[in-house]
């Protein structure tokens, strides 16, 4: 029977989500609550937002028909690269989560790159799992940590 919670808890042994990874429940290296994810898009979609601005400079580079596209462009080197390299945006820096690989130490170009990939597609990132995970993290064998408490 599951809990408020948690909803899926208790009916497979498990209490929070992220628990049949190893997550704790809570504090640092728990699962990222879905608020702080998108916070942290937020946070990257206004950088790429701001960098397209820059990168087109002119009084009308927001009217342009090509901005948001240049917009979605540089999200997602922005996006795909941090994550690759790094494990974390800006955005999610700044929010205290990152992406971990459950296979290896780093989640690598592909792999970031799919991911981005199926986020910018939005619904994969909406459809959940009851740790939290959007099809996009299950495709890429990934999941977002909260990096500290």
């Amino acid at each position: 029977m599951g809990n408020a919670a948690y909803p899926g808890g208790g009916d497979d042994g498990e209490s929070h989500p992220g628990e049949r990874f190893g997550l704790p429940a809570t504090g640092a290296g728990a699962a990222a609550g879905f608020g702080r994810r998108l916070a942290a898009l937020t946070v990257d979609w206004l950088l790429g937002y701001l960098i397209a601005a820059l990168f087109l400079a002119g009084p009308d580079a927001l009217a342009s028909q090509s901005f948001s596209w240049t917009v979605l462009g540089v999200w997602f080197v922005l996006t795909a690269v941090a994550v690759a390299a790094f494990g974390s945006t800006p955005g999610m820096v700044v929010l205290g989560i990152r992406v971990a690989s459950l296979r290896s130490s780093l989640v690598g170009v592909p792999r970031a790159m799919l991911r981005t990939a199926l986020i910018a597609l939005v619904l994969p990132a909406l459809a959940r799992d009851a740790d939290g995970r959007g099809w996009h993290d299950r495709a890429a064998d990934t999941v977002v940590v909260r990096t500290r408490g």
